[in-house]
């Protein structure tokens, strides 16, 4: 039996029963560790597997985020950038690169299937409740994620359901599945419990155990999504959203935002009460933007320490942060017109050329931040726009590792209600936020047909109580773009698009759901940049659109417009080849070339 110690619980000290998965694709060692258990039948069996299934999620965290980030368009390498992360930047991740490594997401794989085989989910106490029900779903949840991660990178992956306790499962030659694939099994192998509620396992380590699991309706809505079926992503978004905090809760979408504080003429100050919620804050209530992390240890030492605060920020790291926003990131943020609601009600635009990268979009300067040492020791913030190559982006400010927050559920639902075929239910989501009343104001004229469907988005007016002019106390849900860009509701330059001179009503509907789709993009790009969605939001895109360019040619424009031959020959490969996209490990995993 081998045991490990899941440090983020020292007080239960948790010990790891299962088999490990370590050497599953090490053709040059026979070593395997068997279980010696072939049950699972009390409490403390039950809860040291759940937690040791954690540990080895923690093994694969920090890649989770920078295999999604660094491949994208929203960051590039600086001087200090260690040559794995260069050579993640430049999809050239050979073998022994320490990003590539399909044997840590089978160990997560191998113990959830042994907690599955093995658990006794039949087991009830003296009330006739199910015991362990909570956690055999939350390790379905931990298995059908770790996949999805899997395969997403990977392409192709031995698809194994069964623990391996021996050299012979080891060997054996396991069918190998796609995105399409594992997204259609899991969907069917989790939805039976995405009504079951996640252990609870209290407060550890100051945080609140529940930021732990992967809610399943999130999970479908991902897998759903990925696997092209619209309606049903969208409904189990939308399933979360209203039973998170209960059954029939609201969990609206806040009014935390980045804006030019008021009577401010002179554009110098701004109010920030967007970045502290959105990362810094990991206290569970009825309005947490955290939904899921994957906690971290808190001392390199302790063998599951997270280096993305040593990456991402020079304050941790000998004020050298290893990447940073790429110049594409800039010109995006700087492209959106910022519209300010005066105290007179009058809409006025901040002007362009700004200092400290102001200009448009403000949540890029709230978490990206220029900063000098005084003589004395102290940080003191300066000018962006300044020589000083000192930066750090406050997204990465704890030792744990965010993986779902509240404003990416609401932006995949969009996402995927764009994609059903409804482009202005999904840009309400953009620009004004949803209620019953815009629902029925703004969404279901142009789409009667579909009513009674479109109605099983429940937003009642007295719990989502949109932005407007006269209710700036009891408000609690405004447009995503207006997080950083100011009122959108009453921006002219912000609107739906649309061609009048298309005649055909589909081809109409078909060009809006396209430009809704851009805006959702650039969207996921203003809110999450740097958080890790980026490079699997593009692919998403791309494949669905069956247009590899989508994604090549927003990657190579990661300096600018200008220097897309200078970034296409640092990255040596035709991103317009998929293959290209996915990494390989020994011939094993992978799409092969």
């Amino acid at each position: 039996m081998k045991r490990n110690i899941f440090k983020a619980f020292p007080a239960i000290a948790m010990m790891l029963l299962l088999a490990s998965c370590s050497d599953f694709f090490d053709q040059e060692s026979d070593h395997v560790i068997y279980a010696d258990k072939g049950h699972l039948g009390n409490a403390t069996d039950t809860i040291y597997s759940v937690t040791g299934i954690m540990n080895k999620l923690q093994v694969i965290s920090d890649r989770t985020i920078l295999l999604g980030e660094v491949r994208g368009d929203l960051m590039d390498i600086n001087d200090y950038t260690p040559a794995d992360l260069r050579d993640v930047a430049r999809f050239d991740i050979g073998d022994n690169n320490a990003y590539n490594s399909p044997r840590d997401y089978y160990a997560v794989i191998n113990n959830c299937n042994y907690f599955i085989a093995n658990a006794d989910t039949a087991l009830k106490n003296n009330r006739n409740e199910y015991i362990f029900m909570r956690e055999y779903a939350a390790v379905k949840a931990f298995r059908a994620w770790t996949y999805l991660q899997l395969v997403l990178n990977y392409g192709q992956v031995p698809f194994v359901t069964e623990p391996i306790l021996s050299n012979a499962d080891a060997n054996k030659d396991y069918p190998m599945k796609g995105i399409q694939e594992v997204c259609d099994y899991f969907i069917s192998d989790i939805e039976k419990y995405a009504t079951i509620e996640t252990p609870r396992y209290g407060t550890i380590r100051s945080n609140d155990s529940r930021f732990f699991y992967f809610p399943i309706y999130i999970l479908l809505g991902d897998l759903n999504l990925w696997a092209g079926h619209y309606k049903e992503a969208a409904l189990n978004y939308y399933r979360y959203l209203s039973t998170r905090n209960g059954t029939n809760s609201a969990y609206p979408i806040s009014t935390n935002s980045v804006s030019w504080s008021a009577n401010d003429s002179h554009w110098r100050n701004t109010s920030d009460g967007w970045s502290y919620n959105s990362f810094s804050s990991e206290t569970y209530n009825n309005y947490s933007e955290l939904i899921t992390m994957i906690p971290g240890d808190s001392i390199p030492s302790e063998g599951n320490y997270s280096e993305l605060r040593n990456i991402f920020n020079g304050l941790n790291n000998e004020d050298h942060a290893m990447l940073k926003p790429s110049q594409y990131m800039f010109d995006l943020s700087a492209a959106q017109p910022y519209c300010y609601l005066t105290v007179s009600n009058d809409v006025v635009y901040a002007p362009q050329g700004l200092d400290d990268f102001q200009t448009g979009d403000l949540r890029l300067s709230s978490v990206y931040n220029k900063y000098r040492v005084s003589g004395s020791g102290n940080v003191i913030i300066i000018s962006r726009n300044s020589n000083e190559d000192n930066y750090y982006i406050s997204k990465y400010a704890t030792r744990n590792v965010h993986i779902y927050r509240r404003t990416m559920v609401y932006l995949r639902m969009a996402e995927a209600l764009n994609r059903a075929g409804y482009p202005r239910f999904a840009f309400e989501i953009l620009k004004n936020g949803v209620n019953n009343r815009q629902i029925e104001n703004e969404v279901i004229p142009y789409y009667t047909a579909d009513s009674t469907w479109i109605r099983q988005f429940d937003f009642p007016n007295t719990d989502y109580v949109l932005r407007t002019r006269g209710n700036l106390t009891t408000e609690n849900t405004m447009g995503i773009h207006s997080h950083g860009s100011g009122w959108s509701s009453f921006n002219e330059y912000y609107v739906l698009p649309d061609d009048t001179l298309i005649t055909d009503s589909l081809m109409r509907r078909d060009y809006q759901i396209e430009k809704v789709e851009d805006l959702i993009m650039d969207e996921e790009a203003l809110e999450f940049a740097f958080e890790g969605y980026r490079f699997y939001d593009l692919m998403r895109v791309a494949l669905r659109r069956n247009d590899p360019s989508y994604l090549a040619n927003r990657v190579y424009m990661r300096r600018g417009t200008d220097k897309v031959d200078e970034v296409k020959a640092f990255i040596g490969r035709d991103l317009n080849d998929t293959r290209n996209w996915y990494l390989n490990w020994n011939d094993q995993i992978g799409l092969g070339y």
